[in-house]
């Protein structure tokens, strides 16, 4: 029987309590989850990817089946190269299901590749990379966004 692999795409800038969760309960589900961080050079990133890296490293730790990297260019290469035949998303409302939804059809077309899709927390729906960089940018504390 193959691994079930799964990558976790996302630009994680920052990662958040959201994201952890979803990473958390979808380990049990998974042989392997990759988190990839996409780097597009058309996004300003708050952090490097590599601090990015670390920060996630950090907040994964006692997850045993979990692994980072970063990648450029379309998920379904970065999910080839790791032999992952699952993309997993995290979805808060129906307009991120609408999104996802789309993205989702177009990879399974081009590659065959799932997507796995898990729904927020209700405690953590109203979080986003977005909102918390928001809030950081006017220098509100956000450690209860973040692991």
């Amino acid at each position: 029987m193959s691994e079930k692999v799964a990558i976790f795409p996302g630009s994680f800038d920052p990662f958040t309590i959201g994201h952890l969760s979803v990473v958390e309960r979808a380990s049990g589900l998974f042989d392997s989850i990759v988190i990839a961080i996409g780097i597009n050079d058309k996004k300003t990133s708050q952090n490097s990817v590599v601090e990015r890296m670390e920060q996630i490293r950090s907040a994964v730790s006692h997850i045993g089946n979990v692994r980072v990297t970063s990648y450029s260019g379309l998920t379904v290469d970065i999910c080839r190269e790791y032999g992952a035949k699952y993309i997993l998303r995290g979805v808060r409302s129906v307009t991120d299901f609408e999104y996802e939804q789309h993205i989702a059809d177009i990879n399974r077309r081009i590659s065959g590749i799932e997507t796995v899709i898990l729904f927020t927390l209700p405690e953590h729906s109203s979080v986003s990379s977005s909102i918390v960089r928001e809030l950081q940018k006017y220098g509100y504390d956000t450690k209860e966004f973040l692991p």
